[in-house]
């Protein structure tokens, strides 16, 4: 399939300060602030009496706040503002060019914005497992459990567990990271741990539903490697399992496993930044899904665009920028299938909670941005791990030699023309040169001390200040190596649209989900 580009023109008349504007300053009950945390919102109003949708499209972007929506808007607007950057803002004269703005993401442009609180039965910075479970279930559990309550002896139904069974819904489920991870598993799986892999798969395979594809299976043959291959298990209870392009390309009909035949780092699809033309994206996963979902009584799609999450743990700015606009790409495909069924699809597009603490603004470039920057980064820090950071180690290669990588890969470079800013400070090849040092003498993690953790996390020591700098040159930040606390987008278009307007829990989005499709 060819891969598909970014649509950000959407034809559809909403505000510029929808997004910002999440807020329950409506009108309708749909509006108003939620006082509780599983408090149901009657999605009624005076003039409107509410439809089921035939369609329902689902996209989950993992770690996908409005820090992560708006900076890739803002990294498009900044590629085609060529008149702003070749001139210097100044806040002291207003003298300069002026900024034309970001580059909208399609669903930003969507007809209905709001936004859901996130936190968890033990946090304010929850992790996936628990916010998918709120998303797919309208219950708070512990962090790391999956659709179970905090006692884990309760299981709770999923929103697609209930399609499935009471409206004869076809289901699928598809992510790029892998496919018994905690997100896709929020919508099938039932476990106290996120983290038990085997049995997270065995519900899969148990699930029925029609359609799966992405990254591949985590621990398919058990935590010891010894017990019954989840593959060979799945094509037992009648799955199809594919695991070529080629193949994938033949398939019409479910029920079907697709796994990409591209795997990258944890098994899972590669990042965006990585993928060639050649390469099935998660557009294409999308487009498939339809073609093997659609039928008479409707269908239920949850895609989750997982590695936004996994690139801003590792605080790569432009990783998780290319991977919010992968997951535009495949809304866009959801776009066009719902300009064919205007009156029968429903699209949502929300984030489970953010992650990393990105912003957009930095101490040391004060109020300038210069966002076009993060272009020179051509590869992911996963990939540089292990492309080139694994040979640095085994052969020692000089600080001198990996400093010519780096200009080639990252733009970034020891000298150059006056005003160049690629060029690395004195200070910036100190702490590069220090990384350098912490990668190749190989110090684990683990025996950092806290200065050495708030510098490199978990991540390889020269990969992540590699993008700490070009990240901060751009005028971008991270916070934190896990997630945080900020509220998600929820923004909507389509059939009951507007229920989705207003300020409330993750787990009213499961509500009003079940409400509209009328299941119990």
């Amino acid at each position: 399939m060819m891969k598909r580009f970014l649509s950000v023109a959407l034809a559809l008349t909403m505000a510029a300060s929808m997004l910002a504007g999440c807020s329950s300053s409506g009108t309708g009950s749909e509006n108003t602030a939620q006082s509780g945390s599983n408090s149901a919102v009657n999605m009624s109003t005076d003039n409107q009496e509410t439809k089921t949708p035939k369609y329902v499209f689902l996209f989950i972007g993992d770690g996908m706040s409005y820090p992560q929506i708006q900076s890739t808007s803002d990294y498009l607007g900044a590629l085609n503002d060529e008149d702003y950057w070749q001139a210097e803002p100044s806040l002291d004269d207003n003298q300069g060019a002026t900024l034309d703005g970001p580059e909208y993401l399609n669903f930003m442009n969507f007809e209905v914005a709001g936004s859901a609180v996130t936190y968890d039965s033990n946090s304010f910075a929850p992790d996936s497992a628990s916010t998918a479970t709120s998303i797919s279930t309208g219950h708070k559990t512990y962090s790391g459990s999956i659709n179970v309550d905090e006692t884990g002896s309760v299981e709770y139904e999923t929103i697609a567990e209930k399609l499935h069974s009471q409206k004869d819904y076809k289901i699928g489920v598809i992510s790029s990271v892998n496919l018994n991870h905690a997100t896709p598993a929020a919508f099938y799986a039932h476990q106290a741990s996120r983290n038990d892999y085997y049995d997270i798969g065995l519900e899969l395979v148990e699930s029925g539903f029609e359609y799966f594809a992405g990254g591949a299976l985590l621990k398919p043959t058990g935590a010891e490697g010894d017990q019954e291959d989840l593959y060979a298990l799945a094509e037992q209870a009648g799955y199809q399992v594919v695991k070529t392009q080629a193949e994938a390309e033949q398939v019409t009909e479910g029920p079907v496993m697709i796994v990409d035949e591209h795997l990258a780092d944890g098994d899972a699809m590669a990042y965006e930044l990585d993928r060639t033309d050649d390469m099935w994206s998660l557009a294409d996963y999308v487009e498939k899904g339809i073609e093997v979902l659609d039928n008479d009584n409707g269908f239920f799609m949850m895609c989750e665009g997982g590695k936004i999450d996994w690139a801003c743990h590792a605080n790569d700015a432009a990783s998780a920028i290319h991977d919010t606009q992968a997951l535009a790409d495949a809304v866009q495909v959801a776009i066009d299938f719902a300009a064919e069924h205007p009156d029968e699809t429903l699209i949502v597009v929300t984030g489970d909670h953010e992650t990393g603490g990105l912003t957009i603004g930095f101490a040391g470039t004060d109020y300038d941005t210069y966002l076009d920057l993060l272009e020179n980064q051509k590869i992911s820090y996963a990939k540089f791990d292990s492309d080139y950071v694994a040979s640095y180690k085994e052969n020692k290669t000089s600080f001198e030699d990996v400093l010519k990588d780096v200009e080639e890969l990252f733009g970034l470079k020891t000298e150059g023309e006056e005003g160049d800013k690629l060029v690395l400070t004195e200070y910036e090849q100190e702490q590069l040169r220090a990384a350098y040092e912490k990668s190749i003498n190989g110090t684990a993690a683990s025996e950092y001390e806290q200065e050495e953790y708030v510098l490199y996390g978990t991540y390889e020591p020269l990969s992540v200040t590699l993008t700490h700098i070009i990240n901060n040159k751009s005028g971008i930040s991270f916070t934190s190596y896990s997630h945080t606390g900020l509220p998600v987008a929820v923004l909507a278009h389509g059939v009951n649209a507007e229920v989705f307007n207003g300020y409330y829990d993750n787990t009213e989005i499961f509500n009003k989900l079940a409400e509209m499709l009328d299941v119990e």
